[in-house]
């Protein structure tokens, strides 16, 4: 089923009767049954009123015009901590399509960006700095599945139930949080800081081939330079695809910092990208640089070219088959680069770990891609934060509890008339460094 496009209109004075149409038996179940009228009008008139204020920011959830439901966030605070609250309802032939989910999506974006949009202050005459927020929380009921399912596979973390007074009975809730704030290093120090700035690369660390195993050192060698202004990773005009019978036209340049798989004929290999893949070339067994949670961070400018991109995606070393998840870092196709900025693809990809579910989306970015900028992950045992110049943009609560190598690279995809843009070649990945922190005590 198509995910419908939904967009977020302000809730308006008009707008009471989206809320009476909200207030009956079957869409209060798990919120202690409908309100009376004037409970709902004193509901219309808190909405205004805090979102006037700044307190509160409410919205009607829209497909093509037609309202489908309301969300918005409101100030509050968890555990003595400020925080922001988010509670949403679609009617119910609107449910099962995906529409609370978009929803909520677009808020989370909304009060992540809130504090880079209104500066200190978020309102007149307020000391309370948007920044001071880093907290999204909803509470649902424990019996209510969808809204449980839809905090889960949002990034908010479980942070078990409680108990209290609620329309005349009691309520019995989930504690979901999505932690927002910045990156933090100030207690950390990296244990690995790749500037590439010697005349070589340090073949301790990386291995400038892509996935050898399932072509050969000489059709997957990377073609770069290092020196003072860091590492320069490109493709061009005389640059032959990779693995032509595997993946077409496809033409990358790559560095990684492992190297596993098996003999000839086998199908032990890192990044099985397809079925059916056999070992064609034998390859040594080379564990560079390995991480296992803590901090990876990479600085580096996207191309702003249709048939170009740019990735950083750690993925597990696979000595065992199972440990082969991605973590996405930053992925940028040149198509999606445009004037006012673009679009960065952030998030966890199983591959072949069935442990794991694919949570990865695009995150709009604001400023020129093709200039210099930082793109990190905090990762534990738990969960996985995703940043981009220090700011986060989304959390994946799923364990990926096995080391890691980094994959660098920059691919050309093949054009379906088969020309290439070779006026524009080469395409050249800028690399100023890549560091790892280790996890804090």
């Amino acid at each position: 089923m198509t995910t419908p496009t939904v967009t977020l209109a302000p809730w308006g004075e008009g707008d009471l009767p989206l809320l009476e149409r909200a207030n009956t038996p079957e869409m209060t179940t798990y919120i202690g049954g409908p309100e009376t009228a004037a409970e709902l009008a004193e509901r219309q008139a808190r909405y205004l009123r805090l979102s006037a204020s700044g307190d509160a920011c409410m919205y009607r959830i829209e497909v093509d015009d037609e309202p489908v439901g309301g969300i918005g966030y409101w100030r509050t605070e968890h555990d003595g901590v400020p925080a922001w609250e988010t509670g949403w309802h679609v009617y119910s032939e609107w449910q099962g399509r995906g529409i609370a989910r978009a929803a909520l999506r677009q808020i989370i974006r909304l009060v992540a960006g809130r504090a880079e949009r209104d500066g200190p202050a978020d309102r007149p005459g307020s000391t309370d700095r948007p920044a001071d927020r880093d907290l999204l929380v909803a509470y649902p009921g424990v019996d209510n599945p969808a809204s449980n399912a839809l905090c889960r596979s949002a990034g908010f973390e479980h942070r078990g139930s409680a108990t209290a007074p609620w329309r005349g009975g009691e309520l019995t809730f989930n504690n979901w949080v999505l932690d927002m704030a910045p990156l933090d290093l100030t207690a950390r120090e990296p244990d690995i800081d790749e500037t590439f700035t010697g005349s070589t690369l340090d073949s301790e660390r990386w291995w400038p081939f892509y996935t050898p195993h399932w072509s050969s050192r000489d059709a997957s060698a990377a073609r770069y330079t290092t020196g003072p202004r860091g590492l320069e990773l490109r493709i061009d005009a005389d640059t032959a695809p990779w693995a032509p019978d595997l993946d077409g036209e496809l033409r990358v340049s790559h560095l990684q910092t492992g190297q596993f798989s098996g003999p000839v004929g086998s199908g032990l290999g890192q990044h099985r990208f397809r079925p059916g893949l056999t070992v064609r070339e034998e390859q040594p067994v080379r564990r560079g640089w390995l991480v296992r949670h803590g901090v990876i961070e990479v600085r580096l400018a996207a191309i702003r070219h249709p048939d170009a991109m740019v990735a950083f995606w750690p993925i597990g070393f696979e000595d065992r088959p199972d440990d082969c998840g991605e973590i996405c870092i930053a992925e940028i196709f040149g198509s999606e680069v445009d004037d006012d900025g673009g679009w960065v693809g952030v998030g966890v990809k199983p591959q072949n770990d069935p442990r794991l579910r694919e949570d990865f989306e695009k995150v709009r970015i604001v400023g020129d891609l093709t200039a210099m900028h930082d793109y990190a992950v905090e990762w534990s045992a738990e969960r996985v934060r995703f940043f981009i110049d220090g700011r986060w943009v989304k959390t994946v609560p799923q364990s990926i509890d096995y080391a890691v190598q980094f994959m660098l690279d920059v691919y050309e995809f093949p054009r379906a008339d088969g020309t290439r843009d070779t006026a524009s070649l080469p395409h050249a990945l800028r690399v100023e460094r890549v560091r790892s922190y280790p996890p804090l005590p």
